[in-house]
């Protein structure tokens, strides 16, 4: 067997078990990669893929242990590859990054920016989902970093390295009668339709989490994963809004009254995070450090030595995180 049969193997269980969705993300073709796959397994002596006619339709239980090994097979080239460079100071490569809207929209770009400045000949590619989505991409290995807020439990076998705190404010219209009070209460919200993000399918939600201690229930009237739809439906009176801190611009929001709602929802942790196992290159860690300044390499290093959550979790317990 060799490099390409595996990779080719492994490229049709991550693109949903097509051949041509494989070929198009590996620039070959749909022949080479039949051909590679049926001689890989005609010397394993048995079949990785259950065959339908023409289509594959889903991994044999051998199938599936060989492509656990193929994977890891397949990283640890990866990290001789950024080995070398990395001994050759070489700064091309590609950087891929798995996050959600309202980071890619409104945190990441002066990050990116200043990383693009320093190694212009770095392809960086920015994937957009929910953490349920962010969660398949890691473990499917199509990204090297995660940028995500809580959920730490779609995210196993991973390094969490905690970047800031957030917490969450209210908008709305300006003469919204939520606007003239002083302080709002969960009961004043529960009052409203409300408009806020999509709940994650994994565990419960803070806001309905919140609403339920008060024995409330949210009126949610729509949920969206990008904070400028949410903002888009505000403005045209579907409900009251409810965003990350870090989505709201007082410049380019001008039209709304934000409203502090620290003291009813929990404060969140944004984190950034990649598999146990995968080798940075020196730019993976200078991004790392451009979007927390905290941490360093030897912070990293020392949360990859760290073997669980709660180890990496004492070695940033007495670091005092930035709040936005």
């Amino acid at each position: 067997m060799n490099f390409h049969q595996l990779q080719y193997a492994v490229a049709i269980a991550r693109h949903g078990l097509s051949v041509t969705h494989a070929a198009s993300a590996l620039g070959t073709s749909q022949p080479a990669i039949s051909r590679a796959l049926k001689a890989l397994e005609r010397e394993l002596g048995f079949d990785l893929f259950v065959r339908e006619g023409r289509a594959f339709s889903r991994v044999t239980p051998q199938g599936a242990k060989v492509l656990e090994y193929a994977n890891r097979a397949l990283a640890e080239i990866d990290s001789l590859k950024a080995v070398a460079a990395d001994l050759n100071q070489d700064n091309r490569g590609t950087l891929s990054i798995a996050t959600t809207h309202t980071q890619a929209r409104y945190v990441l770009p002066p990050v990116v920016h200043a990383f693009r400045e320093r190694y212009p000949e770095v392809e960086l590619h920015l994937h957009q989902g929910t953490s349920e989505q962010i969660g398949e991409m890691v473990a499917t290995d199509r990204v090297q970093l995660a940028i995500a807020t809580g959920s730490e439990g779609l995210f196993p076998g991973l390094v969490l390295l905690p970047v800031y705190r957030w917490y969450r404010q209210i908008i709305v219209l300006r003469h919204h009668p939520l606007a003239k009070l002083e302080r709002v209460t969960i009961q004043d919200l529960a009052q409203y339709p409300l408009v806020t993000y999509v709940f994650s399918f994994a565990g419960s939600s803070s806001l309905h989490t919140v609403f339920a201690r008060e024995g409330l229930t949210p009126k949610v009237a729509l949920t969206a994963r990008d904070s400028d739809v949410i903002k888009t439906y505000v403005r045209l009176g579907l409900g009251v809004g409810i965003v990350a801190s870090v989505a709201v611009d007082p410049a380019q929001d001008s039209d709304f009254a934000i409203i502090d709602a620290s003291h009813l929802f929990p404060i969140h942790t944004t984190w950034i995070g990649f598999r146990r196992g995968t080798l940075l290159r020196n730019f993976g860690y200078e991004f790392i450090q451009l979007f927390g300044p905290h941490l360093t390499r030897r912070l990293v290093d020392r949360a990859i030595e760290a073997r669980d959550l709660d180890g990496q979790a004492e070695l940033f317990r007495k670091i005092s995180l930035p709040s936005r």
